[in-house]
């Protein structure tokens, strides 16, 4: 039931994340005050959500070749989960990884889709 609900809400703040950045979009690029639309990160943490994006893919990538995730969390450090032995916390692992990927990286191209408009 847990794992239910976990998922639920990935799915739900997923759907969450895509409505704001779609209402970002949806925005002039200036308002009624004169001040510029803004995206969701500046530039110091575009460059930052960049390279969690990469590192976070990289190790999605690596996983799906190598059949083994580090786990990742507090609780369980320097664990690794293959896919062999440990299939359920494996594809928890990858989904999260995957989950990362794509919020991240739909944060870098909502911003850069408000910053290079017309």
């Amino acid at each position: 039931m847990r794992t239910a609900i976990y998922y639920s809400l990935m799915l739900m703040l997923g759907f969450a994340w895509y409505k704001y950045g779609q209402n970002l979009l949806q925005k002039e690029r200036w308002n009624e005050k004169g001040e510029r639309t803004e995206g969701l990160v500046g530039p110091v943490g575009l460059l930052m959500t960049a390279a969690g994006v990469c590192y976070f893919l990289f190790e999605f990538l690596r996983a799906l070749v190598r059949g083994e995730v580090p786990c990742v969390g507090k609780a369980c450090r320097m664990q690794v989960y293959t896919l062999a032995a440990n299939t359920g916390d494996y594809w928890a692992n990858m989904f999260f990884l995957a989950w990362m990927v794509l919020g991240l990286g739909y944060a870098v191209y909502v911003t850069l889709k408000i910053w290079f408009r017309a």
